[in-house]
């Protein structure tokens, strides 16, 4: 099964309007690279610990829902929380989601809400469990995993049609940056034919840094989900992105990241699962090594999973990294490449 970004763990209904859910991952990463401070790389963001059991992400989330109201409060805690929330303030890092929808038409599922929110940016959720691979892409870690703002939504009757338009504080902010005063806007566009195959295209316009240093960042995030037979399924996608070389330059640094995601279904309780990936960053805008040639690395990585019970999934994944600078460290000296293995124990309900 298949989840993108803005969806979640599974609930327990309270009466027919509240819900609450909890999710919990455990982990253990062993990085044959074995960095002193056990903490890996700059450009990741989960599951970044070497060599010691810690928590991914602990969630706890109470969900309304009504005909013409919805609402979601969900706090959090461990390790992502803790790496992707760095720039915010106090108590905010610990918020996953707060956000209020209402419904403004009779007859079609048109909402608008607003609050903190799940990033429509994206094949892969923070939720570990959801995903095909164990740990996140470079694209995933790379791009927005939440948001802050407003958003308009239509789905159709049918189902096959989801399209939104967002207005954002930023590049996954809950606070604008100190000198920050633009707004930053999104769209995403879901088509799903039938119940085999979604296809997904996102994006997002504005600038992220103070008012004297404005440099507008235009992305687009394009994926296709495949449940090609019962047992076989796969993701494709494509991120790219451009960013202005200074304010109200006439050129741009370009950023480009492609992903093969396959996983095989062996019965309700095995299953194996790879990735192939690349991401360019000739420019250094998302991820500044400070080489010769930035980022550019390729990455490919196997994962296998048992399913403990329907709400216990043990998984271990193999990951390695080439790129084409020497930007990992080991020791006192850096290497082209990376090799790490990675298991997790979630658990949800």
């Amino acid at each position: 099964m298949f989840f993108s970004k803005a969806q979640s763990s599974d609930s327990i209904k309270t009466g027919n309007k509240v819900t609450f859910s909890a999710y919990a991952e455990l982990f253990y990463t062993y990085d044959f690279n074995e960095p002193n401070n056990h903490i890996r790389q700059n450009f990741l963001y989960s599951y970044n610990r070497h060599n010691e059991m810690n928590l991914n992400l602990g969630l706890i989330k109470a969900n309304y829902q009504s005909e013409n109201l919805r609402a979601n409060v969900a706090l959090m805690a461990g390790t992502y929380a803790q790496d992707n929330m760095a720039a915010e303030q106090g108590a905010l890092r610990y918020v996953n989601e707060a956000n209020i929808g209402i419904r403004i038409s009779k007859n079609k599922n048109l909402w608008i809400d607003a609050g903190i929110m799940p990033s429509h940016i994206g094949w892969e959720s923070a939720i570990g469990k959801d995903n095909i691979n164990l740990t996140r892409s470079f694209a995933a870690e790379n791009s927005p995993y939440f948001e802050t703002g407003a958003k308009i939504s239509y789905t159709s009757d049918n189902g096959k049609w989801f399209v939104s338009g967002l207005v954002l504080n930023g590049w996954q902010r809950i606070a604008k940056p100190e000198g920050n005063q633009s707004i930053s806007f999104g769209h995403q566009v879901t088509y799903k034919p039938n119940d085999k195959i979604t296809l997904n295209s996102s994006s997002f316009v504005g600038n992220d840094k103070a008012k004297n240093e404005k440099r507008m960042r235009y992305f687009h995030d394009l994926y296709g989900s495949f449940q090609l037979t019962e047992q076989f399924s796969a993701v494709l996608g494509f991120d790219i992105g451009a960013e202005q070389k200074t304010k109200g330059s006439e050129q741009y640094n370009i950023w480009y990241s492609p992903n093969v995601q396959m996983k095989y279904q062996f019965d309700n309780r095995w299953a194996l699962a790879g990735r192939l990936e690349y991401y360019s960053d000739k420019n250094g805008v998302i991820i500044n090594t400070g080489t010769s040639n930035r980022f550019q690395t390729l990455g490919y990585s196997l994962n296998i999973d048992y399913a403990v019970f329907k709400n216990v999934v043990f998984r271990t994944e193999a990951r390695s990294f080439t790129s084409k600078d020497r930007i990992f460290a080991k020791n006192d000296e850096f290497k082209k490449g990376n090799f790490f293995i990675t298991t997790s124990l979630a658990a949800w309900f």
